[in-house]
């Protein structure tokens, strides 16, 4: 009883902040979408990493580190790549050109056409599978771990996951569709908090159930190392080539991601932000991979399913009342993944088509109702394709969905790095060259799949982008401008900030090799 009233008071908070930023009838499209252009830089920096995280990862990538040690490390340690370029590199070109969607600086660089195409595949991809399997697998991943608990709603499992899906999906498309980005925000700093909280509180009774930090050296050796063989199945140490390229998609050209930057006060402010981002990924390494290899150090193999290792930690050490913190924290990496995306998706309808295609003459408060359609019309086909995995799930416990879900977004997250790559690093790009290169990373993935089926899908991405970069550039006749003139700090400090976390992430590599 009293984890679930920890819960409905969390509920409860997250509301009541969201409702006091309320859109008025007087708001302007850019305070409904961009917060006004006001954010601080530890608004952006906590608001970009809380949307970041989600719940699937605590079961996922906790569960692979249990199975392959620190390795799994590398996914959160590296996206410092990324946000180094994402900072220096793109956030001065965003923010000097004042626009409100990445396809307003893509249609600028390479034409109104294929901005058009990446606006409706972002739109659709954040309608359904991201919202959508955001939904499924927070919920999943709650009553996997909290089931008893959560049987007050329905005794049954599917009926009581797809209630949480409802719940969820609702409740955060009701507060950003009243308060937009500065609702998100707000509430995203809280949900922040009670997600490092919770992590935190998981990591140290994993570590003290070990013995202590020591004793990962002493128990665990094997599963210290951040480079595992080239030819290891599952995390070679050649997947940070396609790792690094894949960053680039995410922390750069993603629009759900870089909103808060682009809402920020300033250049200083969206790179201070971002790099403040970068040190809180080092510590979403420690509390989301240290727990998965100290209970292999507590039980070696008899772990039968290794995303059991969050819920086995949970349910065996944690006490009455800590574990609702816990419970909330998987809400709440859930909540503030669906509002960012919700909130973005109501920013590429309403800028890209609604007010470009269907009333070009549309004020601010036409804008804002459109946005706000967009996020009632994906509520309600994001709440479809959450139950849709559920009944995969459930229909076939076995089945490799999860898999072919990340397979087709990295079909179509190659080609969006070509894209925005070639808009920046091309100093006259040619557009059709671009274009056949984006559709041409589609059939490249797929024939590489075919034909090399052994080789690891980072790898793959790496190939693919590759060789769509080397069609633009190729066809471009090799006008490039200069990379070491794309870095554009804002001040000293942003400038040091960013080299310090630079040679931060290269020791990290040096000493857990």
């Amino acid at each position: 009883m009293l984890d679930f009233i920890i819960v409905l008071f969390y509920f409860f908070i997250i509301m009541v902040v969201a409702l006091r930023g309320k859109v008025k009838a007087d708001s302007s499209a850019d305070e409904y979408f961009l917060s006004s252009r006001n954010l601080p830089w530890y608004s952006v920096a906590l608001s970009t990493i809380a949307t970041n995280i989600q719940g699937y990862q605590f079961l996922g990538m906790m569960g692979s580190a249990y199975l392959f040690g620190l390795a799994q490390a590398n996914l959160e340690i590296n996206a410092v790549q990324g946000i180094l370029i994402g900072a220096f590199v793109f956030v001065p070109l965003f923010l000097r050109q004042k626009i409100t969607t990445i396809t307003q600086f893509i249609a600028q660089k390479l034409g109104q056409r294929i901005a058009l195409f990446y606006s409706i595949a972002n739109i659709t991809l954040f309608a359904t599978v991201t919202i959508g399997a955001a939904l499924f697998w927070g919920a999943y991943a709650a009553d996997l771990v909290f089931g008893e608990q959560l049987s007050v709603l329905h005794p049954d499992r599917i009926v009581r996951i797809a209630m949480l899906i409802l719940i969820l999906g609702v409740f955060s498309a009701i507060y950003t569709y009243l308060g937009g980005l500065s609702a998100v925000v707000k509430t995203d700093i809280i949900q922040f908090s009670v997600l490092i909280i919770g992590g935190i509180v998981v990591c140290l009774t994993a570590v003290n159930q070990l013995g202590g930090w020591e004793q990962l050296y002493i128990k665990t050796p094997e599963r210290m190392h951040l480079h595992l063989p080239a030819d290891h199945p599952t995390l070679p140490w050649t997947h940070l080539f396609g790792l690094f390229l894949l960053n680039i998609n995410y922390w750069c050209a993603n629009q759900t991601v870089m909103q808060r930057a682009l809402a920020a006060k300033s250049v200083g402010h969206a790179q201070a932000g971002l790099l403040a981002g970068g040190l809180i990924k080092y510590l979403m390494a420690v509390i989301i991979i240290i727990p998965g290899i100290a209970l292999y150090g507590v039980l070696g193999d008899s772990l039968g399913e290794p995303d059991m290792a969050f819920p086995y930690i949970v349910n065996t050490y944690l006490p009455v009342g800590i574990k609702g913190i816990i419970l909330c924290g998987l809400f709440a990496s859930l909540m503030s993944t669906v509002d960012s995306t919700f909130n973005s998706l109501a920013t590429l309808w309403s800028t890209d088509i609604y007010s470009k295609y269907i009333n070009k003459k549309a004020n601010d408060q036409e804008k804002i109702k459109a946005g706000q359609k967009a996020i009632l019309f994906s509520l309600g086909t994001s709440l479809i394709m959450g139950l849709v995995l559920l009944y995969l799930k459930f229909d076939d416990p076995d089945s490799a969905f999860t898999h072919t879900l990340n397979n087709l977004r990295y079909y179509i997250n190659c080609g969006i790095v070509v894209l925005i790559c070639s808009a920046v690093i091309l100093s006259k790009p040619r557009r059709e060259i671009v274009l056949f290169a984006f559709i041409a990373t589609l059939p490249i993935n797929i024939s590489l799949q075919i034909f090399f089926p052994e080789m690891n899908y980072f790898v793959r991405a790496f190939w693919v982008i590759f060789i769509g970069l080397s069609i633009t550039i190729a066809g471009s006749r090799g006008k490039l401008n200069s990379i070491l003139g794309l870095f554009e700090p804002a001040n000293r400090g942003t400038r040091n900030w960013g080299w310090s976390l630079a040679i931060s992430l290269l020791l990290l590599h040096l000493i857990f090799h």
